[in-house]
Order: structure tokens, then C-alpha cells, then sequence
């Protein structure tokens, strides 16, 4: 059977789209629990409604949703990583310091789901953690390339680089090395992949992957084909990645 794409199969693609549909599913049930158990700040709530031309019943779903957003957005920020993971050759170590290590490549990277995930005056600490990786005496990772990913950039724009942040305690820019890269996500999945399109791919496929494990008991939801054909589909991409 051929897989949906060239560079990951289908079972280890689903495997990591159903990880992220029971935690977001899980952070649904949360917060209906967290609403009904918290105290809601009511003025905020009626200015709110009040805002959005809506009901305080619609606020209240527009709420939870929200709240469950939150869980969402944590399972997303674990995704790529699981996904990079199943391409030829790479996993996830057993250290925390990277996330992703390619041996056969000598590649480590960092990957963040987005541009503001670690705060800019945090960046350094990135930093000395993927040249501890790649160049302390007792690392196992000593001479391999570290990449900082941010899958989502700040702009729609590729990019690769070395990554020199902002120190604030010395005043200075960490040193430029050649093997410490900063990277977005289109051109890391393409490094790593060897797919110029290899992000958009795993986009375009989603949706029967999503639909599909949603299907599978006990969730059994009903199908929801039509994203693909939504013209935010190709629009939300486009807005965000560059071509």
C-alpha cells in the first residue's frame, strides 16, 4: 500500500495526528469542567458579549473553546517534533537539552511551533544549550550542526542562518558560528525531508488524516471533508509560509 507521502508513513503520520486529537480532546473536556468549577469574572464576560454582538450563552462556548485552544496549542508545540522524528534516520534523544537528533547527518535541533514561543531575552539560553550539544568535550553530539527551528516565523520568509541572540546580561550578541543555525520551518522539513514542498505536503494531507483517526471508535465524529475545499485552506498557508 502507498503511503500518503514519500517521507513518513501513514501509520507513524497517524500515529502522531492521534496524539494530538486526544490531548485537544482532553483539553475540551477540561474546560467545561474548569468553567463550571472556576469563578468567571462576569464583567469581563458581558463587555466581551456585549463586543461581539453575541448572546452570554455564545460567550460562554466562545470560552471554553478558547480555553481548550490552550491545550491545543501545547499538543501543536510537540507535533513537528514527533513528525521530524519519523523521517528517515531521525528521533527524539533521551536528553532534554535537544529535540531532535539526525546521527547519520550529525544534526541536533531545537524546534519551536512558533517565532514567540521562547521569549527573545530567553533566546540565549537556547543558545548555550545547542553548543553545550555540539560542543561540549563530553557531548556525544561534539562537532555535529544545531538548528533552532521555528516552524512558524515571524515572517513569511525562508531562511538559514547562523543564530547569534541577543546575550542582555553581557550587553552583546552570542558568538557567530557556522555550525549554530537558525532556520524556518519550510526549509528545515526540506533539509531534513529533501522535499522543497515537504511542509505544505503534510498540510495538504491533514485533513483526511484528521478526519480518519476522529472516525475511529470510540470518538466516532462526523466527518468534516469540506476543509480542503474551504478557501481559507490554501489561503492560511500561503499567509503564513513562504512559497
Amino acid at each position: 500500500m502507498t503511503n500518503q507521502l514519500n517521507w513518513i508513513t501513514d501509520s507513524d503520520l497517524e500515529s502522531c495526528v492521534r496524539e494530538v486529537i486526544i490531548k485537544g480532546l482532553q483539553g475540551i473536556q477540561k474546560s467545561k469542567k474548569d468553567i463550571a468549577r472556576n469563578s468567571l469574572d462576569p464583567f469581563s464576560a458581558l463587555f466581551d458579549a456585549s463586543l461581539q454582538s453575541i448572546t452570554l450563552s455564545e460567550w460562554l462556548i466562545s470560552e471554553q473553546r478558547r480555553q481548550a485552544q490552550k491545550t491545543l496549542q501545547n499538543a501543536l508545540g510537540h507535533f513537528h517534533q514527533s513528525i521530524l522524528s519519523c523521517v528517515q534516520d531521525c528521533y527524539i534523544p533521551d536528553e532534554n537539552f535537544v529535540d531532535l537528533v539526525n546521527d547519520n547527518r550529525q544534526i541536533v535541533a531545537e524546534i519551536k511551533n512558533k517565532y514567540n514561543t521562547v521569549k527573545g531575552s530567553n533566546l540565549k539560553d537556547v543558545y548555550d544549550e545547542l553548543n553545550q550539544a555540539i560542543n561540549g568535550k563530553t557531548s556525544k553530539y561534539r562537532g555535529y550542526t544545531a538548528y533552532y527551528v521555528t516552524v512558524i516565523a515571524s515572517r513569511p520568509e525562508r531562511f538559514s542562518h547562523p543564530f547569534t541572540p541577543s546575550d542582555n546580561a553581557s550587553g552583546t550578541k552570542k558568538p557567530l558560528q557556522e555550525r549554530i543555525i537558525e532556520i524556518d520551518g519550510v526549509s528545515f522539513y526540506e533539509l531534513l525531508t529533501g522535499v522543497p514542498d515537504a511542509l505544505y505536503q503534510l498540510y495538504e494531507t491533514l485533513p483526511k488524516i484528521i478526519q480518519k483517526v476522529l472516525s475511529e471508535p470510540p470518538r466516532s465524529a462526523a466527518k468534516n471533508s469540506a476543509l480542503i475545499q474551504d478557501p481559507h485552506f490554501a489561503t492560511f498557508f500561503a499567509q503564513t509560509f513562504a512559497q
